[in-house]
């Protein structure tokens, strides 16, 4: 079964294809079809994935699959959020890994309370008008780091430690990512829905 993915992300795409692989499902890209990138106008992961989702849909006569996540600080409350991509560019800076990272640590200079999770939505639509989007939420609890740590992954994962792994998330192999990440427990959620829903796999 062919979905497409409503992200031109190379790296959430692998991430993605492999989580889905089992279920014999290829994923392609909005940007593969021509298919420019939907509005996010909302204030949640879910509602703009679910946007996401229904746009790729209806631009392809395809299913679709749509993912937004980000990171959520606490002591932020909550920010960067469904801004975390583009979190630098509301300080008048460029839209860049480095930046949002370096504002990131910005704002939490002296702050003790540096808990933090990462969390995914993901949503599947069989066509732009389904009445039963499939919706999986993920999420993976961490602190921010006081400085970048490993070379892996990529937007906050430098920044991202996990205490019962005692490495940053750009620290771990693609193998271990795949296996724990927020992205990895909502793509397990969606996947056994898509079973028991479409008789996928």
């Amino acid at each position: 079964m062919k979905l497409v993915l409503a992200s031109n992300n190379a790296k959430k795409l692998a991430e993605l294809q492999a989580l889905f692989a089992p279920l014999g499902v290829e994923l392609l890209t909005q940007g593969s079809l021509g298919i420019p990138e939907a509005e996010e106008p909302f204030h949640t992961f879910v509602e703009n994935a679910l946007t996401k989702a229904r746009h790729a849909a209806r631009e392809s006569g395809l299913p679709a699959l749509a993912d937004d996540s980000g990171l959520a600080v606490e002591s932020l409350g909550g920010a960067p959020g469904v801004l975390s991509a583009r979190y630098a560019t509301l300080f008048g800076r460029i839209k860049s890994d480095a930046e949002n990272n370096a504002v990131l640590l910005e704002k939490l200079a002296g702050v003790e309370d540096r808990g933090a999770r990462f969390v995914c939505a993901l949503v599947a639509v069989r066509s732009a008008d389904d009445p039963e989007p499939l919706v999986a939420m993920g999420r993976w609890q961490g602190q921010i780091l006081p400085a970048l740590a490993g070379e892996g992954g990529f937007g906050y994962d430098p920044l991202m430690f996990i205490p019962s792994l005692g490495r940053s998330v750009a620290e771990l192999t693609s193998a271990e990512k795949n296996a724990l990440s927020h992205r990895a427990l909502a793509a397990a959620d969606l996947a056994a829905q898509m079973r028991a829903v479409w008789h996928l796999g």
